[in-house]
């Protein structure tokens, strides 16, 4: 799938069209931290650090089978000029785990909020991606939260449960505005 793209607008359109706007993936995202929650709630918070690091590490690949399943290529052209950003992010992302792996090792239930600032900038990137002003938002309030979450002392459940129900809220938004 080449394309040719003259503008900014033009590839975002097609990140947009590959990845239907990324709800998919944060749709996945979301679930991936409610899986942590349940998994603090019944086991224990340092296996729901491990189950939100496993559970991340599936969401590109949940993200891409879901835009297919819902009619999307789940991949964009070749010669995006934005999919070196998306690589880019997703480093930093990776490069941030060992940082909030050890933040967790002083004080568990700051694990899950430096996750959520973390991830919170990454979405940033996603409103130039996806050219939607939604991730904005997205981003600034999943950065809110985390760090209200230490201002509060809230537990590591509380702290996967937030970062989950935001991202599924924000996911069913950016189905809703991709069916407009």
């Amino acid at each position: 799938m080449t394309t040719s793209m003259n503008t900014l607008a033009d590839a975002q359109r097609d990140m947009r069209l590959g990845y239907l706007g990324g709800a998919p993936g944060v749709l996945a995202s979301g679930i991936a931290w409610l899986v942590a929650a349940f998994i603090a709630m019944a086991m224990s918070p340092a296996a729901a650090v491990w189950g939100l690091f496993i559970g991340g590490m599936l969401i590109f690949p949940v993200g891409v089978v879901l835009a297919r399943l819902l009619g999307r290529p789940g991949k964009h052209s070749r010669g995006n000029p934005l999919g070196p950003l998306a690589m880019e992010g997703t480093i930093l992302l990776i490069l941030a785990l060992p940082l909030a792996f050890v933040v967790s090792l002083y004080r568990i239930e700051w694990f899950f909020p430096a996750m959520l600032l973390v991830i919170g900038g990454r979405y940033l990137t996603f409103a130039t991606l996806y050219g939607t002003r939604m991730y904005w938002a997205l981003g600034g309030i999943l950065a809110f939260a985390g760090i209200v979450l230490v201002e509060t002392r809230m537990s590591p459940f509380v702290g996967a449960l937030t970062g989950g129900v935001i991202e599924v809220v924000f996911a069913a938004a950016l189905f809703a505005a991709r069916k407009k």
